[in-house]
């Protein structure tokens, strides 16, 4: 649960940060190739992280741990889905304010509106726990 809130408080400090003028945006704004090559970088790194951690407890191994190791495999794999999100999210939040470009912004509001999809609570951390090891 503190990864789940901290890297969404993270994101909003950042936001807070840029728009109260603490920091000034757009420091990379004229680097131009720079912003290209983190915008590919970015994109690739949340089209690989949404799908894979949305689905990472349907793969075989992260299932089989799952069901072997209990509740540690799960705090493992939990954190490992959480941070394949949060990580991506925090960084193009980031980056929207360095470069002013808003591809990077629109790639961290569509993580935001993934983390529902992970969030930790008890049930369905008990639910994951018994459901794979009735599947075992």
């Amino acid at each position: 649960m503190a990864e789940f809130v901290s890297s969404i408080s993270l994101a909003v400090a950042i936001a807070a940060l840029y728009e109260t003028g603490t920091l000034v945006p757009g420091a990379l704004a004229l680097e131009k190739d720079s912003e290209f090559v983190c915008a590919a970088i970015m994109e690739l790194a949340t089209l690989a992280a949404i799908p894979l951690a949305l689905r990472m407890f349907s793969i075989r191994a992260v299932k089989a741990a799952l069901a072997k190791g209990g509740a540690s495999s799960l705090m493992k794999f939990g954190t490992a889905r959480i941070l394949l999100l949060a990580v991506p999210m925090v960084a193009n939040a980031l980056l929207y304010y360095l470069f002013m470009a808003t591809t990077f912004g629109y790639m961290a509001i569509i993580l935001l509106l993934c983390m529902p999809f992970v969030f930790p609570s008890l049930g369905r951390c008990n639910y994951e726990v018994s459901q794979k090891a009735q599947e075992k």
